[in-house]
């Protein structure tokens, strides 16, 4: 008989990335305008090649190269611009009051800004977008939304519009198609797959947006969401946010480093791109592309946008003990801002003295909005919401047991 060999369970590293923990050589890099765009319509399967390359627009001269460079017009990139830096200053100034003892926790988005912001402005009113808890710049990249009312979610304060009901950063905005976000992993995504197909069973014209972590992937969640898209063309938009960390755990966990994520799409018959989510314009034209395909009825795109969080994974999280602090100045896709910066100096449409002001008057907006939001209590002075609010929104009819229990609290 021919002996066996022993077989061994390949346990993946909990921490660090093959090699050096500044090498980023595994990072497959194409270079900006090099790869092809397909038209909407295209087969899931002739997307093959997109999920591994990485559609780039911006070069390193700032320049717009190649097929996917969008037709947009500078006021938009501008407008875009300006949100990424808003959402910027926004995460610093909560994180500051996080420290202040002012709110419990908070969750900063620094160096990932460009894929959600850009991301909204490719989509239109009505579709729904179910978010995790990265992805504020969906709602500061809109002039509806106010800054104060998101303070005041974040300190839980008698202005909280969720009540005291959700963790900080945890937003929930019908009004602007952004989902309630739930702290469990990879649960939007099937969420979103069901209402996409609703929207599509409806005859409407509305689209899904879905967004999770390369870490969650691992989820079964992710996988059943996939089959569901799949095998109901469901008019929807799967992003996967890969910024190279689970919490403390570098992608590999999920198995990132054998393939790509966006190649998982394609495995069960999705379209799929791998995008730099540190192009602006990349990220705009490849969100349009995945949304036109799914208003038209062409069925999901999954989308991986490669990206860095420059930041710790919450406030609970210290970053240093698993990688190095410069490690973000090292990634090679750059600076969101910077980049899109970059570009509207070299065509002629921004200036250092215009960004200089802009951020001044940024800051000056969102110190304004937190002092507002102050006067209706923070976590220092114990002004929440009243105990009584935990009968409201429930029951249309409050049932009467729950109305015994209300007037025993004396409310």
């Amino acid at each position: 008989m021919t002996p066996h060999t022993a077989l061994r369970l390949h346990v993946p590293e909990p921490t660090g990335r093959p090699g050096c923990s500044t090498d980023f050589s595994y990072l497959s890099i194409s270079p900006a305008g090099a790869v092809r765009r397909p038209p909407t319509d295209t087969a899931p399967a002739d997307t093959a090649d997109l999920a591994t390359s990485l559609v780039r627009v911006l070069d390193d001269d700032g320049k717009a190269v190649g097929p996917w460079a969008p037709a947009m017009h500078p006021e938009r990139m501008r407008r875009g611009l300006r949100a990424m830096m808003k959402t910027r200053v926004f995460d610093a100034r909560m994180l500051i009051a996080q420290r202040q003892k002012k709110l419990s926790f908070y969750m900063q988005c620094l160096g990932e800004e460009a894929i959600a912001v850009a991301h909204s402005m490719a989509l239109q009113d009505g579709d729904m977008c179910f978010p995790t808890y990265r992805q504020q710049g969906l709602l500061l990249a809109r002039d509806d939304i106010s800054m104060v009312e998101m303070i005041c979610q974040l300190m839980s304060n008698q202005r909280d519009p969720i009540k005291g009901r959700q963790l900080p950063v945890m937003y929930s905005y019908k009004r602007a198609g952004f989902f309630s976000i739930s702290g469990n992993l990879a649960t939007q995504v099937p969420q979103a797959v069901g209402w996409a197909m609703a929207s599509a069973i409806k005859g409407d014209t509305k689209i899904a947006s879905a967004w999770i972590g390369d870490g969650s992937t691992a989820e079964s969640d992710f996988h059943t969401s996939l089959t569901f898209a799949h095998v109901y063309r469901a008019p929807v938009i799967i992003n996967v946010v890969n910024n190279q960390w689970a919490i403390s755990t570098f992608q590999s966990i999920a198995g990132g480093e054998g393939t790509t994520f966006a190649q998982r799409g394609v495995g069960v018959g999705i379209a799929s791109l791998r995008v730099d989510g540190n192009d602006f314009l990349a990220v705009y034209a490849a969100s349009q592309w995945a949304a036109e395909r799914a208003r038209n009825n062409c069925g999901p795109t999954l989308i991986e946008w490669e990206t860095y969080r420059a930041g710790p994974h919450s406030t609970s999280d210290d970053p240093s003990k698993y990688r190095p602090a410069d490690d973000w100045q090292r990634f090679p896709l750059g600076d969101p801002i910077e980049r899109l910066k970059k570009h509207l100096i070299a065509i002629g449409e921004w200036s250092e003295a215009q960004h200089e002001a802009t951020q001044k008057e940024l800051e000056a907006e969102v110190i304004a909005a937190q002092k507002e939001a102050e006067t209706h209590g923070s976590l220092l002075d114990g002004r929440v919401p009243s105990a009584a609010t935990m009968f409201d929104d429930v029951y249309k009819d409050l049932p009467e047991h729950l109305r015994r229990q209300r007037q025993q609290m004396g409310v």
